[in-house]
Parts: C-alpha cells; structure tokens; sequence
C-alpha cells in the first residue's frame, strides 16, 4: 500500500516550498532574534490560501480543491524553513478555525470564518491552565450564564495565536455546571478579542517558536452573550479531544518539516567541512548518524500521511485516533533526535546562532509536549490496544 503524494499535491508542495523559501526563510533568523511575529507574512500565507485548506468555498476555503493532507503538506514545507511559521499556520487552522467550522452555528460561521479563512484574522484554543494540562479535565475555569450573558472567570496559558494584533477570538473551555456523577460539566464558548474582562497578559519568553504568538489569558468578570457558545452545551470537553486528534497529525507534519530540514543541512555540511584531508561525509561516525535522519525522516513521513489519508478518506475515528497517536509520538521524538544528531554533525557551528540548525534544536523541543505530551500519546495507544491503562 502507497501513501506517496498525488500530482496536484505534489505542484502544491512546490508552490508552498517556493513561497516559504522567498518570503520565510531569508527572515527567519531575525524574527527569532527579534521575537517578532510577522503578521504581513501571515497575511501573504492567507492570501495564498493556506488557512482555507479545509473550509468549503462559501467561507472562502479550498472547497475540494483543499483537503487536509493539503493542510499537512503546508504545514510540512514552512516548517521545513521555519517552525514558527508552521506552527502559526496549524494553530490558526487546526485550533482556530476547525472548531468554529466543525462545531458552530451557521450564524457563527458566518461572522468568524470569512476573516479566519482569508488569513486576516487569527483565532486561539484556550485548554491549557495552569493546573489543568494533560489533565484538561481538570479545568478550573468557570463559565455562568446569568439571563442572556455567560460570566467567565478564570486563566489559560501557552495559548498559541492568542494575542496578536490580527487575533479576533479564542475559544476557551470553561466549568458550566456539574454533571449527575458529580464531575465537572465542560462547554466551549468563543470569546472576541476586546472584550471587557479578558486579559491578554505579555507574551512568554520562549525556549523556542520565538516567532510565534504565544500568551498566557485571564479572565475575569468576562461577559459574552449566551449565543456565544460553541457546540453542545457539556460537550465541549470532547469537542476539543477530537480537535486534539487532527492537531497531531498537523504536528506530525511540522515535526517532519524539521527532520527534513536537519537532513537537508547535515548533508550539505557533511560535504562541505574538511577535516583530515576530506569532507566529514567520508567518515561512517557521521555518514551513518545522517543516514539515520533519512530513515527517521521516510517512517514519520509515511505514518504523517497516512493518519492524513485516513482522515481525508473519512476511515473509522477509533483507527484514525491510533493513527494519529502513532505519528504523533514517532515524528516529534524523532524531531527532537534530528536536531541533536544535526548539530552534532555540526560540531562546534552547530552551537553558534548563525546557523539555523541551532534554531531548530531549540524549536523542536515543544513538539514532544504540544498537542498531548509523548506520554499522553503512548497511553492512547496503549488504550487503542486494549490495555486497562490509567
């Protein structure tokens, strides 16, 4: 069975690439210099219809032309120049706009999609609190609807795309009530950008993803109307589960997007040094660690698109879930790896910043954790087999 890419995602591949290697990677090290996140560039991606790969053609999307392999093989070439740039692109799709697409009311679709889709605009996913992490149900924050408004109070944080100058809403999950059994009842509610009582605090001081927009929120006394929930009232604790369940694929995808790029610059370098009258590609201590990257690089490849087919190809969620926690957890370790086994090719460069393999050590790291930590990961498989795991 071959999951190899058809033709047309293959010339999209190469639109993406071109894209990002003129308008991305020539800047990339400044922004992360800088901390600065690029809005201009974020609305050149927008233009280019990168943030409506997975939105029918009423809101402005691809329609059929897009599918989400497409929104994976995005994510995978500006990752591939610059993992802030991926990141961005997969947040404001996976985490902004699928939500409101998949769980919200045709009026909600047709306030918040058009801008969201057409990369004007930027939507954030507040799960995360400081006490509720991979325990999201856990959720601290508390939502009450008094006559026609909900009152919102409580914090979030490591919320991606939360307080740019383009950002319009977050959709956060917050207590409603309490169920029957006595556990937590859990909705989602879309809260705007602006509005009283929400708080985009500074943004953090990052290990890596510099160029990305990352805040933590508070919310106190916030009050949106009642019409401004997302989905089922109670349900929105498994509405942002199955979110989860693509954002690791589209992770994967980043994940792979890095590995490529260690590959890409560890071969070129490994050809280049000279060391002992000839280039360090000559030696099996390098040659062999950079073949690894290359076998690394081919199986998160292959277990990426094949979670990305079975999505597209709408196969049964349960195998689908598996699928993802696979490539989730085998990509990004495998990210992480790349990075090491790059910069130590590059021996005492790759400690130097005006290489840009240091850049992607450092980026690489939050791909183990985002979207379900690598244990989070290796307990849904685990469940997916069978096994009674806590």
């Amino acid at each position: 069975m071959s999951f190899d890419l058809s033709r047309e995602h293959e010339e999209f591949r190469r639109s993406v690439r071109d894209f990002a290697e003129s308008e991305i990677a020539p800047y990339a090290a400044q922004w992360d210099r800088d901390h600065h996140f690029p809005v201009d560039v974020v609305q050149q991606m927008g233009k280019l219809g990168l943030f409506g790969l997975t939105a029918p053609e009423e809101y402005g999307g691809a329609g059929e032309d897009g599918d989400f392999t497409s929104l994976c093989v995005a994510i995978e070439e500006l990752g591939r120049v610059d993992q802030s740039m991926g990141i961005t692109l997969q947040a404001g799709v996976g985490l902004g706009i699928n939500p409101v697409l998949t769980y919200g009311t045709t009026e909600q679709k047709e306030r918040w999609l058009p801008a969201l889709v057409a990369g004007e605009a930027l939507a954030g996913f507040g799960l995360t609190e400081p006490g509720a992490g991979s325990d999201a149900g856990a959720t601290r924050t508390k939502a009450e609807l008094v006559g026609d408004e909900w009152v919102v109070d409580g914090a979030k944080q490591f919320i991606t795309n939360s307080g740019s100058e383009i950002t319009s809403l977050v959709n956060i999950t917050a207590r409603t009530g309490t169920r029957e059994n006595g556990k937590a009842e859990i909705s989602t509610l879309m809260i705007p950008a602006g509005t009283p009582g929400f708080t985009v605090e500074p943004a953090y001081d990052k290990l890596g993803w510099h160029a990305s927009d990352t805040h933590p929120l508070t919310f106190e006394d916030c009050r949106v109307p009642a019409e401004n929930l997302l989905g089922e009232q109670g349900r929105g604790y498994a509405q942002f589960l199955a979110t989860l369940d693509d954002g690791r694929v589209a992770i994967s995808a980043l994940s792979v997007g890095c590995i490529q790029a260690c590959l890409d610059m560890a071969v070129e370098y490994a050809g280049q040094r000279q060391t002992f009258g000839g280039p360090i590609g000559r030696k099996q201590g390098v040659a062999f660690q950079i073949a690894d990257l290359e076998v690394m690089l081919q199986a998160s490849r292959m277990l990426t698109y094949r979670a990305a087919a079975m999505k597209d190809g709408g196969a049964p969620y349960r195998d689908f879930k598996q699928a993802a926690a696979v490539a989730k957890v085998y990509a990004t370790e495998s990210a992480v790896t790349a990075t090491r086994i790059a910069t130590q090719v590059f021996g005492g460069y790759g400690f130097m910043e005006e290489y840009p393999v240091t850049r992607f050590y450092r980026d690489a790291k939050v791909l183990e954790v985002g979207e379900g930590t690598s244990e989070v990961q290796r307990m849904l498989i685990a469940r997916g087999l069978g096994l009674p795991v806590e």
